[in-house]
């Protein structure tokens, strides 16, 4: 079948959902301690080496967001089934909220709360994701769109 534009955007959503793993959400200085809210946890910085802070919370999280990357690059080869393709790509954008709401659950878990904290890109990444998947959504539609076209024809 044709398989143009949404490999791409699919592409997209999987690297910016692997840019969160290194990417920091939300920063917070509290007491001249600055946290650091990664997808995997706190990170606290002391003398320039990361100790990061185990919970369950950026566990889920970060397993969640894993399961959705691979969510996304299997949706790639899934190009002969347009309309599973469609399926996976919708339960990819309710993973990516619910790693989203995980992440701001373990945010509010810092030491005063979010009050305070200053926001990164990192917390972006979780839309612009979203926004992929709808935009290769799109483009399987125009692709059905096209192969009916070309059906009306012969």
């Amino acid at each position: 079948m044709i398989q143009r534009i949404q490999s791409i955007w699919l592409l997209l959503a999987a690297l910016t959902l692997i840019c969160l793993f290194f990417i920091p959400l939300i920063t917070k200085n509290v007491n001249n301690t600055e946290y650091l809210l990664y997808i995997d946890g706190h990170h606290q910085p002391i003398n320039d080496v990361n100790n990061t802070t185990i919970d369950i919370t950026p566990i889920g999280a970060m397993i969640i967001n894993g399961i959705t990357v691979l969510v996304c690059l299997i949706c790639i080869f899934q190009f002969k089934n347009r309309a599973m393709q469609k399926r996976l790509i919708m339960i990819n954008i309710v993973l990516i909220i619910a790693t989203a709401v995980l992440s701001a659950l373990n945010a509010s878990l810092l030491p005063g709360g979010i009050n305070g904290s200053s926001i990164h890109i990192g917390s972006s990444l979780f839309a612009l994701a979203i926004i992929f998947c709808l935009l290769s959504i799109r483009g399987i539609r125009k692709d059905e769109q096209l192969l009916r076209s070309a059906d009306r024809l012969r």
